[in-house]
């Protein structure tokens, strides 16, 4: 199977286009292999799940997410507008990456209109045995060098995920529907209307992307481009380090900032994890591109007194009203609304 992770395109000097598109290329897992039946029973036993939850339609999508087997070394061909336009090769993870440079092509389906989206392709090349499947359908945002962005967090954020309880996370990951955080696509949908383009940066599995662009279809959130954890399952650990800690979110968030010198930009986290200090950090070495952070308070492991003297700590360090610390969306609504907006 061929999966595209929804990405953008920056605008040249010549007034081209410059895209940067990465995939991932995998087998399922033999339906009695011993790698999946070993790594079925350690969730059935992670989640203390009966065999009617073993058996429903969520659980069997999500799980099967990360019962694959990586395929390395395999030819991709990426397409535009139904013409092959790049050629990539996977690496030992089944993750290929390229660039392309490419016209203003066919407008992706049910794009939005402040989006500017153009539909891709990628499939292996036709020679290559064993198949992976078909072609692979993705978009590419077409971001103009100046104006407003969001860079947005998933887990907590936008989703219920309740990433602070392992035994939650799980279940809201592998059993449950993706629930939207109240209020949230409302606030998102008018910063889009306003022109907003969109950036989501998680440590959630790149093998759940399309889950995710699911997710955010279902819920009316905007779609924008995704970057995700490349995350690779261990038999005797499955998901127990979803999301990890350890995994920085600041390098993308700067290459994403260094593509766009010109636009001003938004970081919305929230508390239960690093954004904070993830955000911090950003606006201090890129000051006059950050207009401002914005942290949703979460239940976390931590006092909530000791969570808000972090927090406040960091505001101190940043210019006055950088950070502002939410609860609800309406309030959030409030500070960075359409009658206040950042940009």
């Amino acid at each position: 199977m061929i999966v595209l992770f929804p990405t953008y395109a920056r605008r040249l000097s010549d007034g081209r286009w410059r895209a940067r598109i990465e995939g991932m290329v995998t087998r399922p897992l033999p339906e009695k292999s011993h790698r999946r039946t070993l790594a079925v029973a350690v969730l059935r036993r992670l989640l203390d799940l009966d065999e009617g939850q073993l058996e429903s339609e969520i659980f069997r999508h999500r799980a099967e997410a990360f019962l694959f087997q990586r395929v390395a070394g395999r030819r991709v061909i990426v397409g535009v507008g139904g013409r092959a336009v790049a050629a990539a090769q996977t690496d030992r993870s089944g993750h290929f990456r390229t660039e392309i440079d490419l016209d203003d092509g066919p407008r992706a389906p049910n794009a939005e209109p402040a989006a500017g989206r153009i539909a891709c392709s990628a499939e292996a090349e036709a020679d290559d045995e064993p198949p992976v499947g078909g072609p692979a359908a993705g978009v590419i945002d077409l971001i103009e060098p100046a104006g407003a962005s969001v860079i947005s967090d998933i887990d907590d954020t936008v989703k219920v995920t309740n990433v602070a309880d392992h035994r939650e996370l799980l279940r809201n990951t592998l059993l449950r529907e993706f629930m939207a955080v109240p209020g949230m696509p409302e606030v998102f949908r008018g910063w889009r209307t306003a022109g907003t383009a969109f950036h989501y940066v998680s440590s959630s599995p790149w093998q759940l992307s399309p889950c995710l662009c699911g997710f955010l279809a279902a819920a009316g959130l905007p779609a924008g481009s995704m970057h995700l954890k490349l995350f690779r399952l261990k038999d005797s650990t499955p998901l127990r380090r979803l999301p990890s800690r350890k995994r920085s979110k600041r390098r993308v968030i700067e290459q994403i900032m260094a593509d766009f010198p010109g636009r001003r930009f938004l970081l919305v986290g929230d508390s239960g994890e690093r954004d904070p200090e993830v955000y911090a950090a950003v606006a201090k070495r890129r000051p006059a591109q950050v207009a401002g952070i914005a942290i949703r308070m979460v239940e976390s492991r931590a006092p909530e007194r000791k969570v808000r003297g972090r927090l406040a700590a960091l505001g101190r360090k940043l210019p006055a009203g950088g950070l502002t610390v939410f609860e609800s969306a309406e309030e959030l609504a409030a500070r960075h609304g359409l009658s206040n907006a950042f940009w």
